[in-house]
């Protein structure tokens, strides 16, 4: 590591390879908290390149427990977080539409890290135990079209860098990791990232691979359509600018976005809104991101159709009705 550290502090980068080595011996314990609280620091300091970000996602897909749910065609809805907005928990919102609607979800979570209430700690304080049986898995998606997939079950290699990434307290790199490495390899895709650069990273990599993709940013740093402002989104095929009035007849504002204050507020609000009793702005939000993955099965339609779908499973409790059944699994 001190090899590593000196290259880094002298402002050099690290190859792929070199990347993806140092990651593994990370998880291998091979280095002590101050070392590896250093390495990430690093790149706190300067911005991580294309090829050290393949690196990282290389060893953790390599070291994860795969999971296979091909059959499914599921999509996953995810956010790197980061973003410092201290949002509700959109992503996981949409992800209940997006099955109420339907389709298919292989939902990749985790705690919150830089943040109140990440998806994991909401779906645990309302009553989901976390699994990483196959059988069960696909039994939830099954029967309710949503599985819900818990990082650290999945990514053991994780396991040595979540006490200091907590302690640390705010985003890494391994933010920006999370929507690579779900462990079923969905082919379909709506990610959310904290910044342009981050999403031109993201379409590097992606557009080498067979994914069918969304990744969104709104441009005053949100990671997810906030419709606080302008959006960018960029698909296979296409860049897009989504301007909220497209979508919602408000502009709306950060203050009608925030998340609880806690664990338990923050779970509070989320049934709020999958009960039917959130406010027209979260309503718009949930359901804006929610149209933009099922964009992923009909690339040609047109999102109006796509939005009116979502709507509709939010609106008949279709949405709530999967969260229950998966539960109740």
């Amino acid at each position: 590591m001190k090899k590593i550290l000196e290259k880094l502090f002298k402002q050099q980068y690290l190859t792929e390879s070199e990347a993806k080595k140092v990651l593994g011996e990370i998880s291998e314990e091979k280095y002590n908290p101050y070392e590896i609280s250093a390495f990430l620091t690093v790149f706190k300091m300067r911005n991580i390149t294309v090829d050290e970000l393949k690196g990282f996602r290389n060893c953790l897909q390599e070291r994860c427990i795969a999971i296979d749910l091909d059959e499914f065609d599921a999509v996953d809805l995810c956010g790197t977080g980061g973003d410092g907005k201290d949002t509700f928990n959109v992503s996981t919102l949409a992800s209940f539409v997006v099955a109420g609607a339907g389709y298919k979800v292989a939902k990749h979570g985790n705690y919150g890290v830089s943040s109140t209430c990440g998806s994991s700690n909401v779906m645990e304080y309302l009553g989901y135990e976390f699994t990483a049986n196959p059988d069960l898995l696909k039994k939830q998606i099954d029967k309710s079209g949503i599985c819900f997939l818990h990082a650290p079950l999945f990514h053991p290699a994780m396991k040595e860098v979540a006490p200091i990434r907590k302690n640390i307290g705010v985003p890494t790199f391994f933010n920006m990791l999370g929507p690579m490495v779900n462990p079923s390899f969905p082919k379909k895709q709506l990610v959310g990232v904290f910044s342009l650069q981050l999403q031109r990273y993201y379409k590097y990599i992606y557009e080498q691979e067979n994914i069918e993709y969304r990744i969104v940013h709104s441009l005053d740093g949100y990671d997810e359509i906030s419709l606080t402002g302008p959006a960018k989104i960029i698909s296979p095929d296409k860049e897009i600018m989504i301007n909220p009035k497209e979508i919602y007849e408000n502009k709306i504002t950060p203050e009608e976005l925030k998340g609880g204050k806690d664990i338990q507020a923050s779970a509070q609000l989320f049934m709020q809104i999958l009960e039917g009793n959130g406010t027209a702005a979260q309503n718009a939000v949930v359901t804006a991101n929610a149209a933009m993955a099922i964009q992923c099965y009909h690339q040609g339609q047109d999102l109006s159709i796509s939005l009116k779908i979502a709507e509709e499973a939010l609106k008949s409790k279709a949405a709530l009705r999967t969260f229950k059944t998966l539960i109740s699994l």
